[in-house]
């Protein structure tokens, strides 16, 4: 059985922040070094990811895997469809995976890894375009690709210079450097972005619309402009949106709302009495009110700005569609 290492007895004067800068100390300068090296074979690149009629096939063994994996994923979520694949298994049947219309990207800091090397000849056969991300020019897979990108780096970060740290640092940044030089030449917006993340909270600020979270039909308080208070008060209890609107009932075009801030002074006014007083007496007219189609974002931002808790929703001709609250949106997790 393994046993751990004993430990030095002056580990508690041990600097972990100094030794912790020079780590981002030398992975800033392997990062320049490798952004001064961003040339004709970055931008060729690109223009064969964004000119392939299938997807992107990252793959990698080790750590090396481990962030094509990521790089998969970013490319994916910026309008590049991408995946990745395991090189192991991709010997094991899973090459099957990858079409001829498919542009694959190789990532080996050596570029001898033998199981990366071991798909070439298939790549090869099928008429892959091949993109390699290596730390040697010379290597097996950066001889083997139509284009190759050199993410060397003058020294790992690992005082024995044997853990990947810098070399993956740098690949990492390569790798969102394809994927925003992509994301930029295909106009990509966030919009587009909110598409492929719609459980996130950027998709539910730009896809998620009132129409989306609004009450409709039967849970919309209404009541006609003839109504008393306190029959405006009970259909308000009814619907529990702290507010009812009131209508013209012959086509439902909007009149007014009375909300429970509205309850309040009126049962401190004495010229109003719960039973006799007419509705439209005391209801706010043109109230801020809210179209459908709109983004529930929206609806968030009108209630800050105006310091309320709920709106009516109304279509082009004013009359009542829905109505929603603060609670809504909160259910949304739109605020």
């Amino acid at each position: 059985m393994a046993t751990s290492p004993e430990l030095p007895e002056n580990l508690h004067e041990f600097d972990y922040a100094a030794s912790g800068r020079r780590v981002f100390d030398i992975e800033a300068k392997a990062l320049t070094a490798v952004a001064t090296r961003l040339d004709g074979e970055f931008s060729a690149a690109c223009r064969l990811m964004l000119a392939a009629q299938g997807r992107v096939v990252c793959t990698g063994m080790g750590k090396s895997g481990h962030v094509a994996r990521k790089i998969a994923a970013t490319l994916a979520s910026t309008g590049t469809p991408a995946f990745y694949v395991h090189p192991g298994e991709a010997g094991h049947g899973d090459l099957g995976m990858i079409t001829d219309a498919d542009v694959v990207l190789a990532l080996s800091y050596s570029g001898e890894s033998d199981e990366v090397a071991m798909l070439l000849p298939g790549l090869k056969r099928q008429g892959n375009k091949l993109i390699s991300m290596t730390g040697r020019a010379g290597s097996t897979l950066a001889r083997a690709a139509d284009v190759h990108l050199d993410v060397s780096v003058p020294t790992e970060a690992c005082p024995l210079h044997l853990a990947p740290t810098s070399s993956t640092t740098a690949s990492l940044a390569m790798g969102d450097a394809l994927a925003v030089a992509l994301l930029e030449a295909r106009g990509f917006t966030a919009d587009d972005f909110a598409r492929s993340h719609p459980a996130g909270a950027l998709g539910r600020r730009l896809l998620l619309h009132i129409a989306d979270i609004m009450h409709v039909g039967a849970d919309v308080p209404r009541v006609g402009a003839q109504a008393s208070v306190s029959e405006a008060l009970v259909e308000m209890t009814h619907k529990r949106l702290g507010m009812t609107a009131i209508v013209d009932l012959a086509d439902d075009r909007l009149l007014g709302l009375y909300t429970d801030g509205d309850l309040r002074r009126s049962l401190d006014d004495d010229e109003v009495d719960l039973r006799t007083t007419r509705i439209d007496e005391v209801m706010t007219r043109n109230p801020r009110t809210i179209d459908q189609g709109a983004l529930a974002v929206e609806a968030a931002q009108l209630m800050e700005t105006h310091k309320i808790s709920g709106l009516l929703v109304v279509d082009a001709d004013g009359r009542l569609v829905g109505a929603l609250n603060i609670h809504d949106l909160l259910r949304a997790r739109v605020v």
